[in-house]
């Protein structure tokens, strides 16, 4: 059983490994902002994140698309 669970895991990165290092230099890009705006919200720093990093939040907007066209190609 646990083999199994280790060959999937394997397996979903091995086909999924350009999304997910998208996903994590995204959210490595907006550490700081992602830290001021969950210590205190305002809509301006909102803003000001959108506006300074709109590569970054392309990228976290699409992963879903980007996943469901994985799956579509892999099956």
């Amino acid at each position: 059983m646990f083999n199994i669970n280790i060959y999937r895991l394997v397996q979903y990165l091995k086909f999924n490994w350009l999304q997910i290092i998208l996903i994590i230099l995204s959210i490595y890009d907006l550490r700081n902002d992602l830290r001021i705006l969950l210590d205190f919200f305002t809509f301006s720093s909102l803003f000001h994140t959108i506006s300074d990093h709109p590569l970054a939040i392309t990228v976290l907007i699409t992963i879903p698309y980007l996943f469901n066209s994985s799956k579509k190609i892999n099956y």
